[in-house]
């Protein structure tokens, strides 16, 4: 499968155009504190023309340009060819329905090499819980598997603001039960599952291994959550500093829960406000955080928290880079670094199931 291609609109609207000053703030910024390969990225990215998604609808937003586009753009400038199983060889996969809280759910099923039966990821999108789906985490879910050397299930859960909280939450559990009970019949060993997601989907991931437990459910044998959601103020010390960070900044993260709960009550909800959590009896955790990120905040009180309670986790974070969304490896070294020690995580937790 190929990435999706870079959405286009017929005509952009002026109002939503980002601030001037501020993106000429932002851009100054980045060329200071970004590493060169992801100053290059973030430059794809704009020659793109993308809104301010806090100044969009919901379904704009989902047309605007992506860093999977950006992407696709740097490998053609490269002469690259951004045909997925090309970027990630030894990697296949295929598309299925699977069972969520409220009917079926598309997902994506991708398979390494070698012999079954391989350990295998339950994996959670991220896209503030509004934007993107398995298309556009293609890359991350397919590196993920490689890493990994198992079976990733990529989900697409029901998104707000059609479905708005708990939804997700409600079909990540029910995800990983169906994952459960039919990990034989895709090739995967149903007693070496884990968890794992990227920004709203690593907050899926860590809130799903939460209600494994509490349901009494067989536990996952490890966590994996990549610039994870863990709490829902906006004044932590790094959303402040990364005010007006690209590709995700603090309007957004406002928007995005905005569109997600119906009201303030729900943003103490635990399965939001995780760090306030019951964390005890979890399985070994990974974190990974971004310096240019207003979510590095949230991964480090979440390894403060899980260590509280007696967690076994490890947390890697990595200067001069944005939150490489949509695993970018193909052009970043420090995402080509982070997806090594994610697997490398991985397998030491399956290796020691």
């Amino acid at each position: 499968m190929n990435p999706p291609k870079p959405h286009r609109r017929e005509e952009p609207d002026a109002a939503a155009k980002p601030n001037p000053v501020i993106e000429a703030v932002s851009k100054a910024t980045a060329k200071l504190r970004a590493d060169a390969d992801m100053l290059e990225l973030l430059e794809a990215h704009a020659s793109l023309d993308p809104l301010a998604i806090d100044k969009l609808d919901f379904e704009a937003a989902r047309n605007n340009p992506t860093i999977a586009d950006a992407v696709a753009v740097l490998l053609a400038r490269q002469g690259r060819s951004s045909d997925a199983e090309s970027l990630v060889p030894g990697v296949t996969s295929r598309d299925i329905a699977i069972e969520g809280a409220d009917g079926l759910l598309a997902a994506r099923v991708y398979l390494p090499a070698g012999s079954a039966p391989f350990p295998v990821v339950v994996y959670f999108h991220g896209g503030g819980w509004v934007l993107a789906d398995k298309d556009v985490y293609d890359g991350g879910a397919r590196g993920l598997c490689k890493a990994a050397g198992a079976i990733v299930i990529s989900v697409d859960y029901r998104r707000a603001p059609e479905h708005r909280f708990p939804a997700a939450w409600d079909d990540a559990i029910a995800a990983y039960e169906w994952t459960l009970a039919n990990a034989a019949t895709l090739g995967g060993d149903p007693e070496r599952i884990a968890l794992a997601g990227e920004s709203a989907g690593g907050n899926l991931a860590l809130a799903t291994a939460i209600a494994a437990r509490d349901s009494q459910l067989v536990q996952p044998v490890h966590v994996l959550a990549v610039y994870p959601v863990t709490q829902t103020s906006l004044n932590t010390e790094s959303y402040l500093e990364n005010a007006i960070a690209k590709p995700l900044n603090r309007a957004m993260m406002q928007w995005f829960f905005e569109h997600v709960v119906d009201d303030a009550e729900d943003l103490e909800d635990e399965r939001l406000q995780l760090i306030d959590a019951d964390l005890e009896g979890l399985p070994s955790v990974t974190l990974i955080t971004a310096r240019i990120d207003p979510l590095r905040g949230d991964g480090a009180k979440m390894e403060t928290a899980l260590e509280a309670a007696g967690v076994d986790v490890e947390r890697r974070d990595y200067e001069g880079v944005t939150p490489a969304r949509r695993a970018p490896s193909a052009v970043l070294q420090k995402a080509r670094d982070a997806q090594h020690f994610a697997g490398e995580r991985l397998r030491q937790a399956f290796d020691g199931a």
